[in-house]
Parts: structure tokens; C-alpha cells; sequence
């Protein structure tokens, strides 16, 4: 009795311990980032004060043009790259990558700590920053830029490790004496063509996953997003460091098409999150040179509310969901399926709440919903109405405008519901991209399921019901790759989980397990388990010279290994022993005859 009373003591002494030992918080070094010429403290240079008016079209330019959706207002600009500048910065990653993939994880940690650290400290600057190079709220930033950036941080740092450690995977029955697992190496250099609608986490996040798992990477930034992308790297290189890491490991270019195809033919992998029809085209060039490529491509997600919801709550939702980011968000809803019995009911709070949203300058004052970040956005959206309105459509509410300067009057948007809209409408299956709620009417849970696959996208889905298992099985049935039951886009907030679609959604995983072994080779290894007492020695019977009962020797052994009887098996083990005893001895007569 004594002993078992020591151990549960020394049991209670390690968990105190561990416990004492999480509340002492590990030394990370801060780190100073220069953003003396990002911040607008009303003294930027006199040639950065004028309204900036973008070129119409597809002409080419030299430069990447940068200014404020919001405002206008001209920030400055970057070299477009040529396929020959962008070769160099691929080939300086490969140099520092050589380096990096022999650090520990331990070091990879205390990179992604001072990160984190840097982050929550600077959350505003952060913000601003995306704001202005964008036009969303400092809201919308800090939901979509902050908040998911931290818990991927997180995530890496409590079970990174985990999964990109050897896993041991069960050897079988024919290998039983041998020790098999999987091996996640680094690929080498992660090539990524990111979007601009969340500037920081889309340099982020697969930044961190390339770096954690020992590789480089090189980010082609948006044209409509450079200027708050080169700050951040910055941040990234303070970071790398502060832990004595090449700089060169992580770098951001800048440019047009020409750009982002130089560098899908220099890399060792591409991530892409874009549209479609760019997508099409980075596979194309890809396959020159046969790399793995993961494409996130947009969506044309579902909103499903069934009859026995809380429809002021849903509706909360609902507006979020449409909303955030101002309607550009990847995973945002862009069709609303609703319960006959209460569409009339939401369709009154959703207008309710629509009408008091306000759109504005973000930092102009206090506003809910910013502007849109494409010049010519805006004209997209108008002809989608339209084309609604004219096929039957009604527009039931509207949000409303603040004060906007006139040179900025095209960058926004008002918030919209619009009913008795359908299938045969563009609103209902081009990617709107915009703060616009189509709604439209079902009857059962299988017209909802029908409605919702009626898309080329795939992406995700929210499911709504007063019944979790009901919800659940509706969302079972949608065909897309991510769903969110009674909640919206909350999936990617669970950043073990993998995020992607299917069909033009695209395909490939970032996030999770799944994402984070993408950035690695994937080797198997098999090894003897016992070395080397037990070795791997070719029987006999089909050693060279193969003998004359060779493939009857195979015929048994197959049974032996995998017969479904145990009798059979036995009976079959007793041919195979038989026949190598027989071998044996006849390989032993000969060598005598011989000697």
C-alpha cells in the first residue's frame, strides 16, 4: 500500500510542476520594426498627397501604382520584377532554405513566438496598415487578419512538431519483421500567389507553414495589396533575425502576370488563392516543370436556415457573413436559402439590420462597412444587380453612405438584400465578391441540398437549424470542402482543420495536419526492426536460378500470409516450411555431390 501512496504522491508532484512551470512565461526577445514611413501621422511627403486615379484596362506597366481604396489617396509604389529579378530572389531562398532546414524545432518555435509577441503588441498598426492598403474597417481587419494569424501561431506551436515528426505506420503481415514510417522532409522553396483582400494573413499563413516545416518561400503579393505587403515582411526579417536565421529565407516580390509566372516555373511547389481562370493558367505553367501545386479559388457559399432557428440570432449571422470584409472574403456568403415558414420574418430583421449599417472611409471616422478594394469592382456588382432586377429580382434594403471624398465615390458599395431572386440569375452563380444577400425560398431539406449543389463552386456552407443532427446532415450532403453547422466560416478558425474546396473552388489543403505536410516531401522508409539479428534473406525456392516449384512456393506462402482461415493458413504455412526443408536438402546433396 506504501508504494502505490508514493506513486500517486510523485504523480501529483509532476503535475503541480508541469503546472507552475506553464504559468512561467518563456523569454522571447522583442523586435523593432521601422514603420516610420507607413504611418499616416499627416506628414507624408508632399508627393504622396494627391489623389491617385488608376489606369482603365490591362495595359502594362512598369511599376506597381499603390493608394488608399478609401480615399485615393496615393501611397507610392514598387518594381514590377522581371522573370530575371524574380529567378535571383528564388535562388537566394534556396541558398538560405539549405541552412534553415537543419534548425530545430525548438528554433522554429522561438521564431513563430516572437511573431506572435510582435503581433498582439502592434494589433492596431497591423490593422491600419491593411485598412488603408485595402479600405476594410479595423474590425474586419482584426477578425480576418489578426485573430486567424494568432491561432495559427498557436496551433503550430502546440502540435507542429507533432505531425511533421516520423510517424510509424503498421508494417503488414509479409513484413512483419520490419519497421515502416513516414518521413516529412522540406520540399525546398514554397512559391505563393496570394490576394489582396487580407494582406497580412495571406502573406502569413502560408509563410508559416513553408517556414516551420523547414522550407523558404517567396510571395508574389497582389498589385492591389504590395504596399502593406512589403511592410509586413519586414516584421517576417526582424523575426528571422532576432533568432540569427538568414533573412533571405523568407522574401516578398512585386508585379503583374509576368511575375507570378516566373515565379510558378521557379519553385519547388505553388499555393495560389485566386480566381479560376488564373488558376487554370498557374496549373498549365506548373506542369512544365511538374510541381505540386494547391489552388484556393474562391466560392459561391450557401447560408441554409431551416424553419426552427432563432431567426434574431441567425440573422446576426447572416449579416456578418455577407458583410465582413465588405463582401470580400473568400469563405463569405453569397447565397441565402430560407425556410418558406420564415423568410418572410428574416427577410424583416435582415433589412433591419442592413439599413443600419453605414459604409465609409474606415479611418475617417466611425463607420461599419469600408470600401472595396478593386477600382472597378464596383461596376461588376452594378451589372449583377442588374441582370437580377431585370429577370425579376427586388431590392428591399440598402445600406447607407458617409461622408466619401468624390474621387473615392466608385470604390463603394452598399449593402443590399435583395428577394425573388433564382437560379437563372448571374447573382446566384458568378462570385460576387461583394456586400450583396440574395434570398430565396425552399420548402424541404432536399430542395436545400439541391439549390446549394447547384454550383460550379465548392467551397464551404453554413447549415442552420433549431436540430443540430438535422443540420449536420444537410451539411453532410453539400458538396464542398468546408461547412460550419449553426455558426459561419468557424471552420477556419479551427486552424488544425484543413481548408479548401472542390470543383472551381480549386483543390489542395492549407491549414491543419494537411496543409502543413503539403509544404514537406512525404517519404516512406521501411528498416529491419531487429538489425541486425533478423535480416531480410530471398527463400530458396525463388532465388536465382528460380527453382521448378517456385511459384507453387508463392502460391503457398499468399495463403499462408493471407488465407482467411486460420486451418487454411496452418495447412499452407506447412507446405511452405515443407518446401523450403526440401530445398534445403537439395541444395545440401548437391554440395556435397560437388565437394
Amino acid at each position: 500500500m506504501a508504494f502505490w501512496w508514493s506513486l500517486l504522491v510523485l504523480a501529483l508532484a509532476f503535475a503541480i510542476c508541469k503546472f507552475l512551470l506553464i504559468l512561467i512565461p518563456p523569454k522571447v526577445p522583442p523586435i523593432d520594426v521601422d514603420a516610420s514611413d507607413v504611418l499616416d501621422d499627416g506628414k507624408l511627403a508632399q508627393e504622396n498627397s494627391f489623389i491617385y486615379v488608376p489606369p482603365r484596362g490591362m495595359a502594362k506597366q512598369s511599376k506597381v501604382q499603390c493608394y488608399e481604396p478609401a480615399t485615393m489617396k496615393y501611397l507610392g509604389y514598387f518594381p514590377a520584377l522581371t522573370p530575371d529579378e524574380v529567378k535571383e530572389h528564388v535562388e537566394r531562398v534556396q541558398k538560405a532554405q539549405k541552412m534553415w532546414a537543419k534548425t530545430s524545432f525548438k528554433q522554429r518555435r522561438q521564431f513563430l513566438r516572437i511573431l506572435l509577441k510582435y503581433i498582439i503588441k502592434h494589433q492596431a498598426l497591423i490593422c491600419e496598415i491593411s485598412s488603408r492598403d485595402t479600405g476594410k474597417t479595423m474590425v474586419d481587419a482584426s477578425l480576418g487578419e489578426i485573430m486567424t494569424t494568432c491561432e495559427k501561431i498557436n496551433w503550430l506551436l502546440s502540435e507542429g512538431e507533432k505531425w511533421l515528426k516520423p510517424e510509424y505506420r503498421s508494417s503488414g503481415r509479409a513484413m512483419l519483421h520490419k519497421r515502416a514510417k513516414v518521413e516529412f522532409h522540406p520540399l525546398g522553396v514554397i512559391g505563393a500567389i496570394v490576394s489582396w483582400n487580407y494582406p497580412f494573413h495571406n502573406i502569413f499563413n502560408p509563410m508559416l507553414a513553408a517556414v516551420f516545416s523547414g522550407n523558404g518561400i517567396v510571395i508574389k503579393i497582389s498589385e492591389h495589396a504590395s504596399w502593406s505587403g512589403c511592410f509586413y515582411l519586414r516584421i517576417i526579417q526582424s523575426a528571422l533575425a532576432a533568432i540569427g536565421a538568414p533573412e533571405d529565407l523568407v522574401e516578398v516580390i512585386t508585379g503583374f502576370a509576368e511575375t507570378g509566372e516566373a515565379l510558378v516555373s521557379s519553385a519547388d511547389k505553388i499555393i495560389f488563392v485566386g480566381s479560376p481562370g488564373v488558376g487554370k493558367m498557374i496549373m498549365r505553367n506548373a506542369a512544365e516543370t511538374l510541381i505540386p501545386v494547391t489552388l484556393e479559388l474562391g466560392g459561391k457559399d450557401a447560408f441554409i436556415v431551416c424553419e426552427d432557428v432563432d431567426v434574431d440570432h441567425v440573422a446576426q449571422i447572416a449579416v456578418r457573413a455577407v458583410l465582413q470584409s465588405s463582401g470580400q472574403n473568400c469563405a463569405g456568403a453569397e447565397r441565402f436559402y430560407v425556410h418558406r415558414k420564415i423568410y418572410a420574418s428574416f427577410v424583416s430583421k435582415v433589412t433591419k439590420v442592413i439599413k443600419s449599417v453605414t459604409a465609409g472611409p474606415p479611418l475617417a471616422g466611425k463607420f461599419d462597412m469600408g470600401a472595396l478594394c478593386m477600382h472597378e469592382h464596383s461596376e461588376k456588382l452594378v451589372g449583377l444587380i442588374n441582370d437580377a432586377l431585370d429577370k425579376g429580382a427586388e431590392i428591399v434594403a440598402r445600406g447607407s453612405y458617409g461622408h466619401i471624398g468624390e474621387d473615392a465615390v466608385d470604390q463603394y458599395f452598399p449593402p443590399t438584400v435583395i428577394v425573388n431572386v433564382n437560379h437563372s440569375m448571374r447573382l446566384m452563380q458568378e462570385e460576387a465578391f461583394g456586400p450583396i444577400m440574395p434570398i430565396m425560398k425552399f420548402s424541404s431539406d432536399e430542395e436545400a441540398v439541391r439549390l446549394a449543389n447547384d454550383s460550379k463552386y465548392g467551397l464551404g456552407c453554413a447549415v442552420f437549424s433549431g436540430s443540430q443532427s438535422r443540420a449536420r446532415e444537410i451539411a453532410s450532403q453539400i458538396h464542398c470542402g468546408v461547412a460550419a453547422v449553426n455558426d459561419f466560416a468557424t471552420t477556419y478558425m479551427c486552424q488544425s482543420l484543413p481548408f479548401g474546396g472542390v470543383k472551381h473552388s480549386g483543390f489542395g489543403r492549407f491549414g491543419g495536419v494537411e496543409g502543413l505536410r503539403a509544404c514537406c516531401l512525404v517519404k516512406s522508409v521501411v528498416e529491419d526492426r531487429w538489425w541486425p539479428f533478423i535480416k531480410t534473406k530471398i527463400p530458396k525456392p525463388i532465388q536465382y536460378p528460380v527453382a521448378e516449384n517456385g511459384f507453387e512456393f508463392q502460391e503457398s506462402l499468399v495463403e499462408a500470409l493471407y488465407g482467411l482461415s486460420v486451418w487454411d493458413r496452418l495447412q499452407a504455412w506447412v507446405n511452405v516450411l515443407k518446401m523450403l526443408t526440401e530445398q534445403n536438402s537439395t541444395s545440401g546433396s548437391r554440395k556435397m555431390k560437388h565437394d
